[in-house]
């Protein structure tokens, strides 16, 4: 007898069907809806991760049963993926429902195109165009300062500093990625505001939003342009082109999407730092269009302190200013990938 024509035997063929495994899940979502309604057990979010763990297990119990020990394993770990991915997307689904359902009350085009002045924390009216105007001028520059620093740093330290000096800048910039965003304030609120008298202003700000950004910007540009294949330069270098030129037109236009997406990254972070803007941007609630001079309100700050008043108008002020923010990082986000996609194709 061939190898061919040897039976199976022993080999299990039956596979679950998926109104089986229909049937298991929602048999077992009642099951976890009984044990919570006959005992102590209570709560949405722990109702969801205990009927994940239940589903999980019962499928898999109900798998090696039917179809063997390999299948089963292989939806253990299927399911168990799937089940991490849920209950880690479920918190931030929560949060982005929670602060659209509150933020919506508030968030009108009176809202977005006036400021406090003249409003105090028991009037229904004002809005947070200052905070706006204070939010995108401390990040743009604070983006002016460290973007360009940070790509250069990473040019260096992955085209030239293969040597203890770039080992030694390397180092620094992992530690300055751990440093929390206070420590950048109290830095910035030592140097700028108290040794040199500069005062409060938003530039102050940008600055310590600046400290946050870089290494950010650094790490995320050196990885890129390391993913650059050693190709493309060798071929540069072989038709005479020299290195800096090298960089700047065969490197760095192959690694943008990737630079691009990590600067984002980087100013989707500082856009919501509370603490260095607290520390050294002071507060106003008139429209201050100069960062340079004078205290400059943003809407971290703006939601920090509405959301710790004792106003229900402050509250439902600062829910409306947190849809906000959200929104400018996602639009900022959005256009940052729409223009790499653009400059891809365009090489194309």
């Amino acid at each position: 007898m061939t190898l061919a024509a040897r039976p199976l035997s022993g080999l299990r063929q039956s596979t679950l069907s998926r109104p089986t495994l229909l049937a298991t899940v929602a048999g077992t979502v009642a099951a976890s809806a009984g044990l919570f309604a006959l005992t102590p057990l209570a709560g949405i979010a722990d109702f969801l991760v205990l009927t994940a763990i239940a589903v999980v297990v019962v499928i898999t119990a109900v798998s090696w049963s039917v179809e063997g020990r390999r299948r089963a394993v292989d939806r253990l770990a299927t399911n168990g993926a799937l089940i991490a991915l849920v209950l880690t997307l479920l918190p931030l689904g929560f949060t982005l429902g929670y602060t659209v359902h509150r933020g919506l009350k508030r968030l009108t085009g009176a809202f977005l195109s006036h400021s406090m002045a003249g409003i105090g924390p028991q009037s229904p009216g004002g809005g947070i165009y200052h905070a706006i105007l204070g939010t995108l001028e401390q990040v743009l520059l604070a983006s002016l300062i460290s973007v360009p620093l940070g790509l250069l740093v990473a040019i260096y330290v992955t085209e030239y500093g293969r040597n203890a000096f770039g080992t030694s800048i390397r180092f620094l910039i992992d530690v300055m990625t751990g440093i929390p965003s206070i420590v950048a304030g109290l830095f910035v609120l030592s140097f700028w505001v108290l040794a040199l008298h500069r005062g409060f202003s938003g530039f102050a700000g940008a600055l310590a939003l600046a400290i946050l950004e870089l290494p950010i910007v650094v790490r995320a540009a050196e990885e890129m342009i390391r993913l650059v294949p050693a190709s493309l330069r060798e071929a540069s270098y072989a038709l005479g082109v020299p290195k800096w030129k090298t960089i700047v037109r065969i490197v760095l236009p192959t690694a943008s999407t990737g630079i691009t997406t990590g600067v984002m990254l980087a100013v989707a972070r500082v856009t919501g730092e509370t603490a260095p803007v607290l520390l050294v941007a002071g507060n106003n609630n008139f429209i201050n269009g100069d960062p340079f001079h004078g205290g400059q309100a943003s809407l971290p700050l703006f939601i920090f302190q509405g959301a710790r008043s004792s106003s229900n108008f402050d509250v439902d002020r600062a829910w409306a200013a947190a849809l906000t923010l959200i929104l400018i990082v996602v639009v900022l986000y959005v256009a940052a990938r729409l223009l790499t996609r653009r400059n891809t194709l365009a090489r194309r």
